[in-house]
């Protein structure tokens, strides 16, 4: 696992509010929310950004997002809707290099965000 924040959830070596957690993706709420809900969706296995995602990764690309959906529906906020992001390198936002999905709701979100 990479030698990330998120890597160091994954092995347990910090503590965070795991939310969700299968074989593949581990999910755990955002230290800095930025809606009531705010919960990091993160593949097991290390991908530093989307850009060095390849089709090889794409099932466990998906496995992120459907594990964010279901997730979604369990909590019962899907129906009302939510957002999900990835961001990308510096200029779009990222700042922990291993890719990472955002998922936010519990409030109406405008766009653009801020």
């Amino acid at each position: 696992m990479g030698d990330t924040i998120f890597g160091k959830i994954i092995r347990r070596e910090i503590p965070a509010d795991i939310v969700y957690e299968d074989d593949d993706v581990l999910a755990f709420r955002d230290l800095n929310p930025q809606a009531p809900v705010h919960v990091l969706f993160i593949p097991k296995q290390p991908i530093a950004t989307l850009n060095d995602a390849t089709p090889e990764d794409a099932a466990l690309l998906g496995k992120v997002l459907l594990a964010a959906a279901d997730y979604a529906r369990q909590e019962g906020f899907a129906q009302d809707g939510y957002r999900t992001v990835i961001n990308c390198n510096t200029h779009g936002g990222q700042t922990v290099y291993h890719l990472h999905v955002h998922l936010l709701a519990g409030r109406r979100l405008s766009w653009p965000p801020g």
